[in-house]
This record gives structure tokens, C-alpha cells and sequence, in this order.
């Protein structure tokens, strides 16, 4: 035997075993730990539909999923670290609008949000909410409008943070009413409402779960809601919508992505029983308390939405947020 053919036949015997595993490994999964990283802090909706679907996926897989919390520039740095994992299922990220539609227009050029992940399924939630201090003379749409154009150096609003949802929706408002509205970016939806409620800050567009309890208190306002629909909880607040603004009508909604090139039955797997985890009752009545709109979708139909998600606000982002 030449060594050319010796060589060769160890090639061959070396690729047979490589994919005799891997296609093991596809059998078995999930055989070891699942990790979803969740790129914003604790305690906030992606967390909170993070850690419904890990419980849920351990009951399915007989599995740990693990929820890790890696916060940081508007959602990029744990998607860029999920986008350079090895696509074999273990390493998921939660998406969303924020991360994968308003952020790669806004920072530099991390990651692809198309071309570097597998986007596997839709999760939804909250709409966003315009909430202002109680004390103002502000009472509905109309009155928040001529409030800020009485403002000679501008009105101020806060949001969770430079480049999130509540950002792009206070820019995008302010562009159609042409007025001066001062954006104050925080870290994280629970300082702004404290700052609105304690007075420091006049208004704020953030997510409806951020808010709810000092809505509920009366020590925020609430104004009116990005939902297609009026929120049950809320049912006397109107929509954005219906004030005249559809383009407003949106969500900030979350998914699992993990990245480019992961095998197609392991999507389908994760797919099929996270939309059967958000039908849970228990996973309901989570949503519910917590105002979130959950439609469950395919792969292709959830690639159909992304797409036209981008679409619709990368745009949009472009042209409203700072560089």
C-alpha cells in the first residue's frame, strides 16, 4: 500500500467517525446542559420569558437549561459572544427587537443578525408604554404634545437605555410631531420609572411591565400603550393607534436565536416545544400578569417576521439615533 493511498483511507476513516458522532450527537440532544444567554439584566421581560421557557425545556428534555444574565451596549456583547459559539445547540441566545433589529444599525458592524444566527422561535412581549409624572398637566396624547412644545429648551424623556425600543419609539414620535423631546438613557427600565414617579424626570417610553406597578399605584400616569389592541389590565388606556399613530403599533418582543448553522431537527425540536411552553398555564398566566402578547410561529413564518422587522425600523434607526 503507498503511502498516498494509506494516507487517504485514514482521511475517509477519520470523516466516517466525525460524522458518525455528529450525527449521534443530533440523536441525543440534548445530552448535557443548555445555556440561554439572556444579554439585558435580571429581573427584566427578557428574563422573565428566558426563565419561563428553562423551566419548561428542563420538564421536555429531561434537561438543565441554564439562564444567564450578560447585560451590556444594548445587547450586542452576548450576542456577538452567541454568534462565535459552536452551533450544536447548546448555546442560545435571547433576541429580540432591541438586540438583532434596533442595535446592529446603531453600533459597529458586531455581528450579521441575519447571516450569523439561527433564529428559531418567536416569544413576543410587552408593549411600550408613554407614562408621565402624575403631577404634570398632562393627561392624555394631546396634552403631552403641546406640553413638550411649550418646553423652550425641549422636553425630556427617559428609556431603558441609549438604542432600545422605548428610544427608537420617543425619537420616532418626536420626528412625526415635530417636536423637541431630550432623551436621557438609563440602565434599565426600573430607574426611569423611579426617577418619573419621584419627579426628577418628567416622562418616559419604556415597557408597559416596567411600569405597571407604580401605574397601578397611581404614581405614573399612564398616557397610552404601542399594542395592536388595548391592554385587558388597562383597559381605559387607547393605543397608539387608535390616537392616530399606527406606526407606533409594535412590541417589545424577544426570541431565541443561537447561531449560524445550527442542524435543522434540533430547530424544530427547540422550536415545537418552546411554542408549547408558552401555551402552558402556567406560562399564560405569567404573560398575562405581565402584559405580554405571545403568537406562536414556525421557523419560516418567525424568519418572515424578522425580516420584515428589519425592514420596518432598520430605517428608522438609521435615521433617528445618534451614531
Amino acid at each position: 500500500m503507498t503511502s498516498r493511498s494509506y494516507l487517504h483511507k485514514l482521511l475517509l476513516l477519520g470523516l466516517f467517525f466525525t460524522h458518525s458522532i455528529f450525527a449521534q450527537n443530533l440523536n441525543t440532544w440534548p445530552n448535557k446542559p443548555v445555556k440561554i444567554i439572556v444579554p439585558y439584566g435580571a429581573a427584566g421581560s427578557s428574563d422573565t420569558l428566558a426563565r419561563i421557557i428553562a423551566d419548561q425545556l428542563s420538564k421536555v428534555f429531561k434537561q438543565t437549561f441554564i439562564v444567564e444574565n450578560k447585560p451590556g451596549a444594548g445587547g450586542t456583547i452576548a450576542s456577538e459572544m452567541v454568534a462565535k459559539s459552536a452551533p450544536d445547540g447548546y448555546t442560545l441566545v435571547i433576541s429580540g427587537i432591541g438586540s438583532h433589529v434596533i442595535a446592529p444599525f446603531q453600533y459597529a458592524n458586531k455581528y450579521d443578525p441575519v447571516k450569523d444566527f439561527t433564529h428559531i422561535a418567536f416569544l413576543g412581549g410587552p408593549p411600550l408604554a408613554l407614562v408621565v409624572n402624575p403631577n404634570l398637566p398632562i393627561t392624555d396624547l394631546k396634552s403631552f404634545v403641546n406640553y413638550a412644545k411649550s418646553q423652550a429648551n425641549g422636553m425630556v424623556y427617559g428609556s431603558p437605555g441609549i438604542g432600545t425600543h422605548g428610544n427608537i419609539i420617543g425619537e420616532y414620535f418626536a420626528e412625526i410631531n415635530n417636536i423637541s423631546l431630550v432623551h436621557v438613557g438609563y440602565k434599565g427600565g426600573g430607574t426611569v420609572v423611579n426617577d418619573i414617579a419621584g419627579g426628577q424626570l418628567p416622562a418616559g417610553f419604556m415597557t408597559l411591565t416596567s411600569a405597571k406597578s407604580l401605574v397601578m399605584g397611581n404614581k405614573l400616569r399612564l398616557i397610552s400603550v404601542s399594542s395592536a389592541k388595548r391592554i385587558t389590565n388597562f383597559p381605559k388606556t387607547p393605543t397608539f393607534e387608535e390616537l392616530g399613530y399606527p406606526k407606533l403599533t409594535s412590541t417589545t418582543w424577544f426570541s431565541v436565536s443561537g447561531p449560524a448553522g445550527m442542524p435543522s431537527n434540533i430547530v424544530e425540536k427547540l422550536n415545537m416545544a418552546i411554542n408549547q411552553s408558552m401555551q402552558t398555564p402556567q406560562a399564560r398566566e405569567k404573560l398575562e400578569f405581565e402584559d405580554m402578547e405571545f403568537t406562536p410561529m414556525t421557523p419560516p413564518e418567525f424568519n418572515k417576521f424578522f425580516q420584515n422587522e428589519i425592514s420596518t425600523w432598520g430605517p428608522i434607526a438609521v435615521k433617528v439615533l445618534p451614531k
